[in-house]
């Protein structure tokens, strides 16, 4: 929030009139709010059942094998269990490369690792490319999105990208849920949007991007369709005290940071 300072000096010597100035570098204009960064399809890419981002962690090199961000239960084994935690598993998997408008296909990329995928505490799944970072670039002038270390931020402007429908959905964070339960699955510290965030099938795995930086803060996973109590396609909300609440066409993702944090450079 901006504020102006006014400085007042006033003299009155022996019936002079009195003088008023407002401090010159008080009066300063306050420093403009950064820039939004513009989301667009860079860095969005489709998958046959769900949508997903070519992303990077901290500390990523150029050339490093790339890395693809969707959910858990896109994973193209199945739908993983409750505890259960897939990991370095070989995969062969095509991805769609789209481009900045979202009406072109650049290009397929191909994985040879499922590094990780699980819907228990949280529903992601991430894929080591057989492309690097540089590689991807120099063939289609494409970066990778940042994945963000920080928490996200009540209030933050997110954008939903879904490379399967190619579409932008725009809202906020509401808040966040203790924990979010669907049918056998249960998810922690989830992300809850706004209700202009009307996401449908298809749009899981989405990268949940916050407009101040840039960077991806969750991967948008879920929404309670039609008002059901904590079952398939609608999930309610768990407090600390296990006390229920359902909140219809309301939609959730999962956050990254932690995920951020955990995957080593050149994983």
């Amino acid at each position: 929030m901006s504020r102006r300072l006014l400085g007042v000096i006033a003299a009155a010597v022996f019936g002079a009139a009195s003088v008023t100035a407002v401090d010159a570098a008080s009066a300063a204009p306050a420093p403009p709010a950064p820039p939004k960064v513009a989301v667009d399809f860079t860095g969005i890419v489709a998958l046959s059942n769900c949508s997903g981002s070519l992303v990077r962690v901290p500390g990523a090199a150029d050339t490093d094998p790339a890395l693809v961000l969707t959910n858990g239960h896109c994973y193209e084994g199945g739908e993983p269990g409750a505890g259960q935690v897939i990991r370095n598993r070989p995969s062969s998997r095509t991805f769609s490369l789209l481009d900045s408008t979202g009406r072109r296909t650049l290009g397929t990329l191909r994985a040879t690792t499922m590094l990780y995928a699980t819907m228990t505490d949280t529903d992601v799944a991430l894929y080591k490319l057989s492309t690097t970072y540089a590689q991807i670039r120099q063939s289609y002038n494409t970066p990778a999105l940042q994945l963000s270390l920080d928490h996200p931020t009540a209030g933050a402007d997110i954008r939903v990208v879904s490379g399967y429908w190619k579409r932008i959905y725009s809202c906020r964070v509401d808040g966040f849920a203790y924990r979010v339960r669907e049918a056998a699955w249960t998810w922690k510290d989830s992300l809850r949007y706004t209700p202009e965030c009307q996401v449908i099938g298809g749009t899981s795995g989405s990268p949940v991007i916050d407009v101040a930086s840039g960077k991806v803060i969750g991967a948008n996973n879920t929404i309670n369709e039609s008002g059901g109590r904590c079952t398939l396609n609608n999930p309610c909300e768990v407090d600390q005290n296990g006390n229920v609440t359902v909140r219809p066409n309301i939609g959730y993702a999962q956050e990254t940071y932690t995920l951020a944090g955990c995957v080593a450079p050149a994983a």
